[in-house]
């Protein structure tokens, strides 16, 4: 079967086209054939070798499939890698399946971004209403959605930060009520006067480096940040509990498969984001089709900030 695989470790350019044997499911795992891939930031980590989980050579990248089992059952999945192929393995343990009027896109949209952003402000940062809501990359995947989940549980007001005019337009478009460019020289003083001069109560943060050192200077007496990723590479400052109590200031880390430890979080995390979805309430911004063989320029368009919403891989192409 054709697929993406890695045999050394480095950016865009060690995503090789190639043969491979086809997988052999284990005991009690699902053969899928994949209709369509998902392409997340993790991804490029992976490639890398700097994701949380360590990989090993020769690898297939890919964490997320939607598609068939041999017997007809269409399902989304989280895989540990395997994703960027014409077949996948997987866990019936992180595989929903996905109802009917969900395209593919969507719903590969939900089992990442989508419950990212729901576990986000629900388990996270425990968004209250009336709350200010700060959405880094309001444009990409998980941002796209988080500004529609924190409109839809009463925010009070959202704001998202996006690297260009079309994505804080995109932004605006999904609900968020004003817009900072992400590279502002000062954050923290653009979200407080984004905010009407006032602190913020959470920020969702993955972007790592200044931009989360000024995030945390921005938050008002017991405010929450939500720290998710580190797209720029670059860490934060290291934090001293004590310095928390400046303001009661609560930092939150989230993982997704840290979700699927704890006995229906995923299931319900699914089953509101379906419905909302089906209610009309919630879309997931698709940012673009690429064909397997161009996983490279989807994963170089991803690094250089020109894409918004979810990106999905075609393997048949």
């Amino acid at each position: 079967m054709r697929a993406i695989q890695i045999t050394e470790f480095g950016g865009p350019e060690v995503l090789t086209l190639t043969e491979v044997p086809e997988p052999v499911p284990g005991a009690g795992q699902l053969l899928v054939t994949v209709d369509r891939a998902g392409i997340n930031y993790a991804d490029t980590h992976q490639a890398e070798n700097t994701y949380l989980s360590k990989s090993e050579l020769p690898l297939i990248p890919g964490g997320e499939v939607v598609g068939r089992t041999d017997d007809g059952r269409r399902l989304v999945a989280l895989v540990s890698s395997g994703g960027y192929a014409e077949r996948a393995v997987v866990d019936p343990r992180t595989a929903f399946d996905v109802p009917e009027g969900i395209d593919d896109v969507t719903a590969l949209g939900l089992i990442v971004q989508g419950a990212t952003a729901w576990l986000l402000l629900r388990r996270s940062v425990h968004l209250q209403e009336g709350e200010s809501v700060v959405v880094h990359a309001g444009a990409g995947g998980v941002g796209s959605l988080a500004i529609q989940l924190a409109k839809a549980w009463g925010a009070g007001r959202v704001i998202a930060t996006a690297s260009s005019v079309a994505k804080r337009d995109l932004a605006t478009e999904l609900g968020a009520d004003t817009t900072v460019d992400a590279d502002a020289e000062d954050m923290t003083e653009a979200l407080r006067e984004a905010n009407g001069g006032q602190r913020v109560d959470i920020v969702l943060d993955m972007t790592g480096g200044r931009i989360t050192d000024q995030s945390l200077a921005a938050l008002a007496p017991f405010g929450r940040l939500a720290f998710y990723g580190m797209a720029n590479r670059q860490p934060p400052t290291p934090i001293a509990p004590a310095g928390l109590l400046a303001h009661s200031t609560t930092v939150a880390g989230m993982w997704l498969p840290h979700a699927f430890r704890v006995p229906g979080l995923m299931p319900q995390a699914m089953s509101e984001l379906y419905a909302l979805v089906s209610k009309g309430a919630l879309r997931v911004v698709t940012g673009g089709e690429y064909p397997l063989s161009e996983a490279r320029r989807a994963h170089e368009d991803m690094r250089a900030r020109r894409t918004s919403g979810k990106l999905v891989l075609d393997p048949t192409r």
